[in-house]
Order: structure tokens, then sequence, then C-alpha cells
């Protein structure tokens, strides 16, 4: 048996600003409440105890209310682990964006170590008015090691509608993760996730983001609907997160530019 454990917070607008009336740890996950910029309240996710473990069970919920404004990160990366029983180990986020609100999820990488395997999921729902930058980042393998097994699914629904819906599988077990077809020598992968009402009057193009497939390579795909995807692979993390952080750089406003 591992852990089970499951982590909320919640954010509401009041008097011009957004406080946190909800801010419940859990497990290996411990909140701790940043200085907040302008209207934006800001939380840190910090690791008390090492996790994901095979055979855990571990859960986040992050609501922003009506008007609200929400920013997420975290203290380290995440390291998926080997655990004490064959038995995968889950990893779910639960995010839920109101009308008027904005929430930017923007964690640092997860790691997949040797023997690890872990499933891990996103499932978010955005009122129509609602923006969201989300970032992800894994790493397969810890310098010098081959990869866990890491499986992915992120489900995005905008006024109930599916606006994305996406599945990865890389490391032992998954075919041709390591193919030229998927990742081939690159050994970290990425994405940003953008929604914003006005990209409705201001669409993106499609657009490759980087000329040197050898240190990494990045496209920028618009959706069918006000969102964009960045999506980028790279030989190691440091040259992942360049590379994603000069993607978004070209394709948001200053203003909503993801923040490390």
């Amino acid at each position: 048996m591992g852990v089970r454990a499951t982590a909320r917070v919640t954010a509401a607008a009041r008097a011009g600003a957004t406080v946190l009336p909800v801010l419940d740890g859990d497990g290996p996950f411990e909140f701790r409440r940043l200085r907040s910029r302008g209207t934006e309240a800001r939380v840190c996710v910090v690791g008390a105890m090492s996790a994901p473990l095979g055979g855990d069970r571990l859960r986040i919920e992050a609501t922003a209310r009506q008007g609200a404004s929400l920013h997420i990160t975290s203290a380290a990366a995440t390291l998926a682990l080997r655990g004490p029983t064959a038995a995968h180990a889950t990893y779910d986020v639960h995010l839920t964006v109101a009308e008027h609100a904005e929430l930017r999820w923007l964690p640092k990488p997860l790691i997949s170590a040797a023997g690890s395997n872990l499933r891990q999921t996103w499932t978010i729902d955005l009122a129509p008015t609602a923006r969201l930058v989300l970032r992800e980042e894994q790493v397969l393998g810890r310098m010098g090691e081959p990869p866990g097994h890491v499986a992915t699914r992120l489900t995005v629904r905008r006024g109930g509608h599916v606006l994305l819906e996406q599945e990865a599988d890389y490391g032992p077990g998954a075919p041709g993760w390591d193919t030229p077809a998927v990742l081939g020598h690159h050994r970290t992968t990425g994405q940003i996730l953008l929604v914003d009402p006005d990209f409705d009057e201001n669409p993106r193009e499609p657009q490759v983001l980087t000329e040197s497939p050898e240190d990494g390579q990045a496209v920028l795909t618009p959706l069918a609907g006000p969102a964009t995807l960045i999506t980028a692979l790279a030989p190691d993390g440091l040259r992942l997160r360049h590379i994603l952080n000069a993607a978004y750089s070209t394709s948001a406003d200053g203003s909503n530019r993801a923040r490390k």
C-alpha cells in the first residue's frame, strides 16, 4: 500500500485582490503562500516526503473562483521513484477555472527515474471566459540512467465541451517512444497550453519555432477554440526550458508570460 493524499487550493476574488480561503496540504504536498503580484495570489507546492513512489495515489485540486487570479508553482522538480511494490503510482491534477478567472499552473519538471512507473493526469474545466496557462515538462531519467515508465493524459474542457484530449506514453513498455517518430535521441519533452478568450480576435498561426533539431524543437499549434499549444522536445531539461520560454515569448503578450 502506498500513500493516499489529496491536497486542495481555492482562490477567490475579494475587494480587488485574490484570497485563499482553502489551502490544505496533504501527504507529500505542503503549500506555501508566496508574495502576491498585483491581484494574483501565488502558491508554492513543497514536497514533504519522497513521492510519487510505486503504489502512491496522489491528487491536487485547484480552483479559481469567479474573478480570481491564481498562480501555482513548485519548490523543486517532482521525482518519480521505484516504490516498495510493483504497482504503478498515480498523480492526478484537477483544475477548475470559473468565469473571468485565471489560473497559471507552472511547476518544476517531473523526473522519471529508472524503475519508476507513473500514470499522471490533468483534468481541467474552464468557464467560457476563463484564462489558463499550463506548463508541463518531463525529464526521462536522471543523468546517466535509463528512464522509468510514465503515461500521461490531459483533458481540457471549456464551457463543458472538450477543447483538448491528449495522451502520451514514454519509457519501458511504451512501443516506439525513442524512435525518430516520437522523441528520437531526446530525453525531455514538454508543452505550454494557453487558453485566452482574446485569441478569438487575435488567433495564432501554426509555426515551427526552432531551427536546430539536434538542440531541440518546438512547434506552435492553434486549437479549435481560443487556445494555443506549444510542444517541445530537447536533449536535456535546461535546453527544454529555454526552448519553451523562447517559444512562449513569441506567442503571448508580456502580461501573460509564464514566470519561472
